[in-house]
């Protein structure tokens, strides 16, 4: 067994961030997990396109693993396409209102689980596709999050992302609501960058980039659509 590293070492002082950061989002996402649930999802339209364009990538025969699920919305949808898949969430609330779902309306494909997309949890080289749908601006650490996600995919694997670039936006938003909102407990810790910034970070980790698309119906999207492979 290694040697356990010293409390005051970088190692231990790394894993304590880490671990802190993973239970501040935890906190935010469990408050806010019934009332999530029950929120119609804003552009319908675009989510409808999203959805049809990740089903044309799957196959009967992959095996994939979404990252910040949620309530597991999207996850139904998508699971009959594929052989099996295990979607993953930071708030243990969130996930239990999915499995509520599941028990109701049982999928075989289909198997939820409380994970911390900044953390390792999903083996080396086991996925087809990994799905990082609304959740790439919410975690702690692009990077980290990334080399996971990639880790987890198999040779030739596809990583689907759709995430929101805040920079894209209203500068007033990050520079001033978002920051007041954090301040009271009404919105998550977030990430702010564009899609350049955001495809340039998948390509560091030795994705190719086959798409980026836009799926929003209501005038300009701020949600970049990216499908990137790995190398076989």
């Amino acid at each position: 067994m290694p040697p356990r590293p010293a409390a005051d070492s970088p190692e231990a002082s790394d894993r304590t961030g880490a671990a802190a950061a993973t239970a501040r989002k935890a906190r935010f996402w469990d408050r806010t997990a019934v009332k999530y649930a029950a929120s119609p999802i804003a552009d319908r339209v675009g989510y409808e396109t999203t959805l049809q364009r990740v089903r044309s990538l799957l196959s009967f025969d992959h095996d994939v693993l979404e990252i910040g699920c949620g309530t597991g919305t999207t996850a139904f949808r998508l699971a009959p396409y594929t052989r099996r898949m295990l979607a993953t969430d930071v708030s243990a609330g969130m996930i239990a209102i999915a499995r509520e779902k599941l028990a109701v309306d049982p999928l075989p494909q289909l198997r939820f689980a409380v994970a911390d997309a900044d953390l390792p949890m999903a083996g080396v080289g086991v996925y087809d596709t990994v799905l990082a749908l609304n959740v790439l601006h919410l975690v702690a650490d692009l990077d980290r999050a990334l080399e996971l996600a990639v880790q987890a995919l198999r040779p030739g694997g596809l990583l689907i992302s759709k995430t929101a670039c805040l920079l894209e936006m209203n500068p007033l938003i990050h520079r001033l609501a978002l920051p007041v909102m954090r301040a009271i407990g009404k919105a998550p810790d977030v990430l702010c960058f564009d899609a350049a910034t955001l495809q340039a970070a998948i390509a560091r980790h030795g994705m190719h980039i086959v798409s980026v698309e836009r799926h929003g119906s209501r005038g300009k999207d701020f949600r970049v659509f990216i499908v990137a492979r790995k190398p076989a």
